[in-house]
């Protein structure tokens, strides 16, 4: 009995093992580092809502919520990463409107915008906003728009980064409806687009608030018009494509965050309860209106109709239109 067999001795240790390995897999969530992973520059409206609500799911969780910035490809890069992580609620995914259309403009993408991912919350809306130089002769979106019709083709403009973006896909829609034409001059992102447009390269420009507003407060640019349904809290001054030009025309810019599809129900619930939870305290509420972006509390659920709605709008418009990556 003193004397155990090699083989007796490795089926212990192999039992004990074992029973260790089970008891770390079935610790409950939260037990270690989240990322979430962003497919935009640092200094973006993007990457600052992700590090607003990584500090605040830092101290709710209780382990270090990390933002990784894995920008290029339109956000496929980061998309990419995250459909193909563990299931686990450890990696994350902050993405925009824009992914709404990926799949209709890149079809070799490895990821499926609809079943490679979960919803987990709605970060805010955000409209996107028609620019012009403070020196513009136009006024307002109808002299754009009379311009255009006079001119087919000879105004030019910019929309974010183009692709399937929400401000590239806002002025697609704007100029079918309306029959107009007018030529978009495609940039790598905001920022060159609105330091052209302030230079007199481009008659004006379609871009989120987070972009424009501090060029607007500067006195360097102009709102025209905005493309969300009701008008922005943060622009309360500046009217609606609705109201002004076309009845029913809304085109909404959206934040948010997914995991890989999979991720346990009770871990896309502690999520969303947490994210919501921080993002109505008055002060990030209020940094979130600085940059344009109202956040409405919802569901998983809820914001998964969203996706399913866009991408369906999307990818229509995208196959209709006749848009192509650039």
């Amino acid at each position: 009995m003193k004397h155990l067999s090699r083989r007796t001795l490795l089926a212990a240790m192999s039992i004990s093992l074992g029973g260790f390995i089970s008891t770390a897999q079935a610790q409950p969530y939260p037990a270690k580092v989240t990322n979430i992973i962003v497919g935009f520059a640092p200094g973006g409206s993007a990457d600052i809502i992700a590090r607003i609500v990584a500090q605040e799911l830092t101290s709710s969780l209780g382990h270090p919520v990390i933002v990784d910035n894995r920008p290029g490809a339109a956000g496929a890069i980061a998309s990419t990463a995250v459909a193909t992580a563990p299931a686990d609620g450890y990696t994350l995914l902050l993405t925009t409107a824009g992914i709404a259309g990926s799949n209709a403009l890149y079809p070799k993408l490895k990821y499926d915008t609809l079943k490679s991912f979960s919803p987990v919350a709605n970060l805010g809306a955000s409209p996107i906003v028609v620019v012009v130089p403070s020196g513009s002769p136009f006024k307002s979106l109808h002299d754009i728009l009379t311009a255009a019709r006079k001119t087919p083709g000879k105004l030019n403009y910019a929309a974010g980064a183009g692709g399937a973006t929400t401000p590239a896909m806002a002025a697609e829609f704007l100029k079918n409806k309306t029959k107009t034409s007018m030529q978009l001059i495609p940039y790598k992102g905001s920022g060159p687009a609105l330091v052209s447009l302030m230079g007199g390269e481009l008659d004006f420009a379609f871009d989120i608030p987070s972009s424009a507003l501090p060029l607007m407060r500067g006195g360097k640019l102009r709102a025209l018009a905005v493309t969300t349904k009701a008008r922005s809290a943060t622009l309360p001054d500046v009217p609606t494509v609705a109201e002004t030009e076309i009845p029913g025309f809304e085109v909404t810019g959206w934040f948010g965050i997914m995991a890989p599809a999979g991720t346990p129900a009770e871990v896309i619930t502690r999520l969303n309860k947490d994210i919501n939870a921080a993002l109505v305290k008055p002060a990030i509420r209020e940094r979130l209106l600085s940059l344009g972006i109202e956040h409405t509390p919802s569901t998983p659920a809820a914001f998964g109709q969203i996706i399913a709605s866009d991408v369906k709008r999307y990818s229509d418009a995208i196959r209709e239109l006749g848009i192509h990556a650039e």
